[in-house]
């Protein structure tokens, strides 16, 4: 049976070869710009295979209400930008910039001819919480603001969107709010031309839980939510069921735990149904909420057993990913650790029961106490280096509600920025954001780097200043990867 609407969870195979994927790495479209589209999703158009990328628009100083930007892509790893498929309008009662447009999500509507944009409407104080609704005859837009309404006269808070792909119906997922009385999520069925909402199918009690995604397999349906703690991230949970309408699950951790889901939130589920295998993809968001402009992008492969009834999220620091084929492969590199490094300064070894080999690299401190891998070889090509690192600035308190600072009236240090110089090239800095950690949990962030051909290359390690000081975080080791093909 033809399906009514569109299938924007499931990409159907685009001519395309692999594409590195690299979860937290800085993401360029085609002009050399960042990628920024925060919050979002991703559909495909159904005549031609491109798959098209919404979200968030955030520069420095327009955080919010910047509006909905778009791009598209044959491979899910190079970028073209269309601009803005929504844009803010001065004076307008839901689309100026002092307004809030958040959660984006696109689908087409086959009764109306026509693709359909949603998001989270509200002002800055979040006191409206309504749903926007705009439509365009384009996919990349531009997008006409039809509306913003109280969902079945609820509040709307964080905004999903899903369409089963077996009958092609809509579901609008939500949170009702931070109130005392609020604080369920939402799944409600829109009409068949993705208009409005028609009833509610099942509600998800008061677990307190927002950022909602769904992700369909052939036997069962799994839903993906993170905790409320703004914009610190958090564990992440799934729930699951045989249909929309419930039973659910209880719901349990999807990454290992105090990771915090490799410091992401969830946002959006991506199925890759190849003409070899079928990859789900988690779409989740590395909140900077220091410089929102600067928010990375976590996709990563999740792994589904629908015999077990368990969905989870392991680290990749890259894949390689065919969208044709609907197959990915890790992407192996050479690892230098920090029992090897050289120190200065003040930068000593550590011993460390979680590290590699016992031992962790800690005091790296501005210009002056830095740490050196030595020996690294290099292609003269750009590329990926990941960088194992722990940063306990948060006192381990990151996961709780409201995210509190420590107890004798300090600031959150959210992130260390390191400094990063190849062979002793000071003109060229390059800096590396790393996110907080618990204590004892290695995380990486990737940085790319052009390393001369042959083994003799140096990467030296230092401190910026991320507002607060300048440290830089404790560093295990680095991996090197092979430039992409």
């Amino acid at each position: 049976m033809l399906a009514r609407n569109s299938l924007p969870a499931l990409l159907l195979a685009a001519s395309a070869v692999g594409k590195y994927i690299v979860p937290g790495g800085r993401w360029y479209d085609t002009d050399g710009n960042l990628v920024n589209a925060h919050a979002g999703c991703v559909i495909t158009e159904e005549k031609t295979g491109t798959f098209y990328l919404f979200g968030e628009y955030k520069i420095e100083g327009q955080e919010e209400g910047g509006g909905v930007s778009v791009y598209s892509s044959d491979d899910l790893g190079t970028w073209t930008s269309h601009r803005l498929a929504l844009e803010p309008v001065e004076g307008h009662p839901y689309l100026d910039p002092s307004m809030i447009i958040q959660r984006p999500k696109v689908v087409y509507s086959h009764g109306t001819g026509e693709y359909h944009m949603w998001w989270h409407a509200d002002n800055s104080s979040y006191g409206l919480l309504l749903q926007g609704f705009a439509t365009s005859p384009n996919i990349a837009g531009p997008y006409t603001f039809q509306d913003a309404t109280a969902p079945l006269g609820n509040w709307s808070q964080d905004f999903g969107l899903f369409t089963d792909y077996k009958d092609g119906r809509s579901y609008s997922l939500y949170s009702n709010g931070d109130r005392r009385e609020a604080r369920d999520i939402y799944l409600t069925e829109f009409n068949e031309d993705i208009t409005a909402l028609d009833e509610v199918i099942y509600t998800f009690p008061k677990f307190d839980l927002e950022a909602p995604t769904i992700v369909q397999t052939e036997k069962s349906y799994y839903a993906l939510m993170s905790h409320k703690t703004g914009y610190r991230p958090n564990n992440v949970v799934a729930f699951r069921a045989d249909k929309l309408s419930g039973p659910w699950s209880q719901p349990w951790i999807i990454a290992p735990l105090n990771t915090r889901t490799y410091n992401s939130q969830s946002g959006y589920t991506l199925t890759i149904k190849g003409n070899k295998t079928t990859t789900y993809l988690y779409l989740g968001d590395q909140w900077d909420s220091n410089s929102l402009w600067e928010s990375r992008y976590i996709w990563l492969p999740m792994t589904i057993d629908d015999g077990k009834k368990d969905l989870g999220l392991e680290w990749h620091d890259i894949y390689d990913l065919d969208v044709k084929s609907g197959s990915w492969k890790e992407v192996k590199g050479t690892a230098y650790y920090g029992k090897d490094a050289e120190t200065a300064g003040s930068a000593f070894k550590q011993e460390a029961n979680f590290g590699s080999d016992g031992v962790i690299l800690s005091g790296i401190y501005g210009n002056d106490s830095t740490v050196t891998f030595t020996g690294i070889e290099g292609t003269g090509k750009p590329q990926w280096v990941s960088f194992y690192y722990q940063n306990t600035d948060d006192m381990g308190f990151g996961d709780q509600p409201g995210g509190s600072p420590d107890r004798i009236g300090g600031a959150w240090q959210l992130r260390r920025v390191s400094s990063v110089v190849v062979n002793g090239d000071a003109d060229n800095v390059q800096t590396l954001f790393q996110r907080d950690s618990h204590k004892g949990i290695i995380l990486s962030t990737p940085l790319q780097l052009t390393l001369e051909k042959g083994t003799h290359n140096t990467i030296t390690v230092g401190g910026l200043s991320n507002g607060f000081d300048y440290k830089g975080a404790d560093l295990d080791r680095i991996i090197v990867y092979p430039p992409e093909a």
